[in-house]
């Protein structure tokens, strides 16, 4: 007889966006539908030809030693993962049952890019002893590990925009396994800096409507033209249940089932039959014991990228059949922009407050759905769905596909 496995709930919520210093801030922007891109201001932007970005919301509370020794993905991982922590109870745990997963896709580029130009512009000498620990890509994971205890294991899942996503699966897995009670699991990314922007615009990535900033992300819309760079991070604290119940906690649901496959074709183009990302959704469905049917919600990784958009589409017909037609679609992206590594933990939360609340934040700029894509994508106003699952998907270069499956 196969033994159920040990179910993974949600207990604590954090985060730092383009459109709030917290959760609750950057639900109620999303609720309103408002837009965290903008025009940028330094002077770096001038000789670029994308100079629109979505930039936090507000300034990291942070001691003067923290903004000082940590990146700034350190440091959001950090403010992220405080306000789970507290928002879970600040949970008593034995720091050996304690894990942290936090991902970044990217690492501490802006810290590599700074202290490079001290290198060449004042020498050797004037180099940060802490680059190296600023820089390293588990930096957020090693700073957030460090910053609760976490002995049972501190991991950083690199996995492009699927990072955040990969980071909270791991978690899922960790504790199923029986190596922890506790994980803090998420993702963070801070790359709003002149090489990131010019890489992908290079790419033809990125959104040019530096006229219109509000209305460049525009997932799933006949006229999207790329992705807005955005920075933040998102944290949960995963637990047990047994664990969760023993001490009275709160649950804001459970973290049901992943997915997680690879489409093994371009290191940057999408699948357009959208296979992977198929079996990534299958994945997810086998693993957390649902059948379509029970999918009432969906947070696409839908970045407004032409390609990636379409290729998202088609996948989801092809795991969810003709169901599909009768799920909430929407994209956070459309008003935090695309937070890369941060992005799928920020959507995370985003999917357990739709299934909590019962409501889907529509998306923004959705003024004429592309013919191509037939799914239900919420727009102009909120919807209020049912009771039932809901999916999360993020994609990333490499061809990495994660699915995440949400209960309450």
């Amino acid at each position: 007889m196969t033994t159920p496995p040990r179910q993974v709930v949600v207990t604590g919520l954090g985060a730092t966006t383009p459109l709030g210093g917290d959760v609750a801030s950057t639900w109620e922007g999303l609720l309103a539908g408002r837009s965290g891109a903008r025009r940028l201001t330094e002077e770096w932007i001038e000789q670029l030809p994308v100079q629109i970005g979505a930039p936090l919301a507000t300034e990291l509370p942070l001691a003067r030693v923290e903004a000082r020794t940590l990146d700034r993905s350190q440091q959001m991982a950090l403010v992220a993962a405080r306000e789970a922590w507290a928002d879970a109870g600040s949970p008593e745990v034995d720091q050996e049952r304690l894990a942290a997963c936090v991902a970044s896709g990217i690492g501490g580029v802006i810290t590599l890019l700074t202290q490079h130009d001290v290198l060449r512009e004042k020498g050797a000498r004037r180099v940060s002893p802490h680059v190296v620990p600023m820089l390293m890509p588990n930096g957020p994971a090693s700073t957030v590990g460090l910053e609760f205890k976490a002995k049972a294991g501190v991991h950083a899942p690199v996995s492009a925009c699927a990072s955040g996503s990969e980071a909270i699966a791991l978690g899922l897995d960790i504790i199923r396994a029986g190596r922890a009670d506790v994980v803090i699991a998420g993702g963070t990314e801070a790359a709003i800096a002149a090489l990131p922007i010019a890489g992908f615009a290079q790419m033809q990535a990125l959104s040019r409507r530096n006229d219109s900033p509000e209305s460049a992300s525009r997932p799933f819309d006949k006229a999207r033209d790329g992705f807005v760079l955005g920075e933040g991070a998102a944290i949960l604290v995963l637990e047990a249940a047994e664990h969760a119940a023993a001490r009275g906690a709160r649950v804001y649901g459970a973290l049901a089932g992943a997915g997680i496959s690879s489409d093994a074709y371009h290191v940057a183009a999408p699948d357009p039959t959208g296979a992977g990302a198929a079996r990534a959704v299958r994945a997810a469905l086998r693993s957390a014991s649902l059948e379509p049917s029970d999918i009432v919600h969906i947070n696409a990784h839908a970045t407004s990228t032409p390609a990636g958009d379409l290729a998202e589409a088609v996948a989801l017909r092809t795991a969810l059949g003709d169901h599909i037609d009768a799920v909430a679609v929407t994209s956070t992206k459309s008003m935090t922009g695309h937070l890369l590594g941060a992005a799928g933990a920020l959507e995370a939360v985003v999917s357990i407050l739709a299934l909590r609340e019962r409501i889907v934040p529509a998306t923004r700029n959705l003024d004429a759905l592309d013919d191509e894509i037939a799914l239900d994508v919420v727009s102009i106003d909120n919807r209020k769905i049912g009771t039932g699952a809901a999916l999360s998907n993020s994609f990333g270069f490499g061809g990495h596909d994660v699915c995440l499956a949400f209960t309450v």
